[in-house]
């Protein structure tokens, strides 16, 4: 756990009080409420940020001096006011901070803000939700123990500019603290409740973009498993193992029970792709910070100014700095720093706190220590790279029949392969031919020949090569980000070795993508004429992109990302940065024991 993570009282664990805005979540969803308090996963959306605006008003908070402490005692005189009074209580294991307490003439009366609008019950009248209701319930439960009498309560919901009463009953009160022990049993249980099935609440919910409800329960289904196929190569499971396979089978069991009807799938909306990429690669340059803005500066001269709420993520390539009010700033914002080598090869990342993801990490650190599914997830990986190599041939090449119905026997052979060495070889072997046949792919220029010896890497040794090293290295950058953002250890991978401080596991999930993104580039900026042999410097080192070509690289690079794809399984389409995403959400939920498997993407 997270902020939900148990504290240790006399030798007793318990939880540390929760805040009253969760037993919202709780009402409103279960799953939402453990991503938030137990897992400490956000995801902003425009009514969250709608949200925090509404509230402006009623942040700034009364000091609670002690005649205002006196006055509360009272039960607040008429016509007195507190704002954002913050009130806990040890006994019901809450905390609250209510944004507007009024003094009248029967006791103190709550109001409490809201983004939207009231529903309409059966007769046409306004009212409060129940997750509102039972917001509201539990400050009136705070007040009352702190002696206060509270007369009434309020939401005030800005979309309508209008007050709703709630009536704070017995009903309602007893209803408050039954979910206040329901939601702290759920915190303390450690297991994620299922996602809601096509149900119009979560097209509303800022989880959206975490959760993927619908696409959930299609990876939910009992397909091919490797707790399930027999393809677990060890004799004996310990017992956490064990409990970790019957978790897996018994909580996916809502998948039947819930409804047969298929869900309704919906793409997942996009979180955190606006905003520019800033790409510094000039030697000796400096990223600084001035106000709101960020600024990039070469021998105290500024060339190009940004605000920090524009930028999603730095690239610096070679000797750029940045000074402690840029990090500060970068750190703040979110916004992910990535280094480089001046030839392109990835360094490193500078990033903020991760999202929590404990399950997802304990889940990972215990299946990757099986080799049953190293393997099975091994398997998955290299059968769609291998597809998505022959679609590339198929696409933007000239070969024989011989070549593709080869590459397909060399995927299919993927499913029956023993263990990781037989596997690895044939995707030694896939690679091999593939590679033989890449030049088909590539336009024959007047101005420039090309001298396709096949693949080679530390160094490339020709222009291709420097391409495709380029876009790997680039790739391998933007899946350890993913990986990290989810809630996944980068470099505890079921494939790669987590050796040489390398993201083994940002290397795994790379695999399936690098033709289709990595390769996909290198053919495109060389067909289309956006790069030449001016554009390339050979050295000791090997081939390199020069400054001025690395420019057109990045439009190609962006391009690509941004393109629309069709997902194989759910048929709408997002750009592949997204698809990388959602890749590592399918293999988050697999280790946190939510999907029975991981499935591969391919394109047709």
């Amino acid at each position: 756990m997270s902020d939900a993570g148990l504290q240790t009282q006399g030798g007793l664990e318990s939880q540390p009080v929760m805040p009253v805005r969760r037993l919202n979540n709780y009402v409103y969803c279960p799953r939402l409420f453990y991503f938030q308090w137990v897992e400490n996963i956000f995801q902003e959306s425009a009514d969250t940020v709608a949200g925090s605006t509404t509230h402006r008003n009623v942040d700034a908070p009364s000091r609670l001096d002690e005649e205002k402490a006196k006055a509360l005692g009272e039960n607040l005189p008429e016509g007195a006011r507190l704002r954002s009074l913050r009130l806990e209580s040890e006994s019901l294991g809450i905390v609250g901070v209510m944004d507007l307490v009024e003094g009248g003439p029967d006791g103190a009366e709550i109001v409490d803000y809201k983004k939207g609008s009231a529903r309409r019950n059966s007769e046409g009248e306004r009212e409060a939700r129940e997750p509102e209701s039972i917001q509201v319930g539990a400050y009136a439960l705070l007040l009352q123990e702190h002696g206060v009498k509270v007369s009434g309560a309020v939401i005030y919901y800005a979309a309508e500019k209008r007050r709703v009463s709630v009536e704070l009953n017995e009903e309602l009160l007893a209803k408050t603290r039954q979910t206040i022990t329901d939601a702290k049993a759920l915190a303390a249980s450690g297991h994620c409740p299922p996602p809601l099935k096509n149900d119009p609440r979560c097209l509303g919910c800022s989880a959206y973009p975490v959760c993927l409800p619908n696409e959930s329960v299609w990876w939910s289904k009992r397909r091919k498993s490797p707790l399930e196929d027999g393809q677990l190569q060890f004799g004996f499971i310990a017992p956490s193992e064990d409990a970790l396979r019957d978790r897996i089978l018994e909580a996916l069991d809502f998948a039947a029970e819930s409804s047969n009807k298929e869900p309704t799938l919906q793409p997942p909306r996009p979180g955190g792709d606006d905003g520019e990429v800033l790409v510094v690669q000039t030697p000796g340059a400096q990223i600084g910070q001035r106000g709101d803005e960020l600024l990039v500066s070469v021998k105290g001269e500024d060339v190009r100014k940004l605000p920090g709420q524009q930028v999603r993520a730095i690239y610096c390539y070679g000797a750029v700095q940045m000074t402690a009010q840029a990090v500060s700033t970068c750190l703040e914002l979110g916004i992910d720093v990535a280094y480089f080598s001046p030839a392109g090869r990835f360094l490193g990342m500078l990033g903020g706190l991760p999202a929590s993801g404990v399950d997802a990490r304990r889940g990972q650190y215990r299946l990757f220590e099986l080799p049953g599914v190293r393997l099975q997830l091994a398997r998955e990986v290299i059968r769609a790279k291998i597809h998505n190599q022959r679609v590339m041939l198929m696409r933007n090449g000239d070969v024989p029949d011989r070549v593709t119905n080869l590459m397909a026997s060399f995927r299919d052979a993927t499913e029956s392969a023993r263990d990781l060495t037989a596997l690895l070889g044939i995707e030694g072997s896939a690679a091999a031919l593939y590679f033989e046949q890449f030049e088909s792919m590539l336009k024959q220029r007047e101005d420039w020949k090309f001298d396709w010896r096949g693949r080679n890497r530390r160094p490339p040794r020709d222009p291709v090569n420097a391409l495709l090293s380029l876009g790997y290295s680039m790739l391998a950058k933007e899946l350890t980000g993913v990986c990290y953002s989810v809630g996944l250890d980068p470099f505890l991978g079921f494939m790669h070795q987590p050796r040489y401080g390398r993201p083994a596991l940002a290397l795994d999930l790379m695999e399936e993508f690098r033709p289709l993104i990595a390769d996909s580039v290198a053919i495109s900026l060389i067909n289309r004429g956006e790069l030449g042999p001016e554009d390339f410097i050979k050295s000791a080192n090997g081939m390199f992109l020069t400054d001025k070509g690395r420019r057109p690289f990045w439009e190609g690079w962006f391009r690509r990302l941004d393109t629309e794809v069709s997902h194989p399984e759910f048929s709408y389409k997002m750009a592949y940065r997204r698809m990388l995403e959602v890749q590592a959400r399918q293999l988050w939920r697999f280790v946190r024991g939510e999907a029975l498997t991981y499935h591969g993407f391919v394109t047709r």
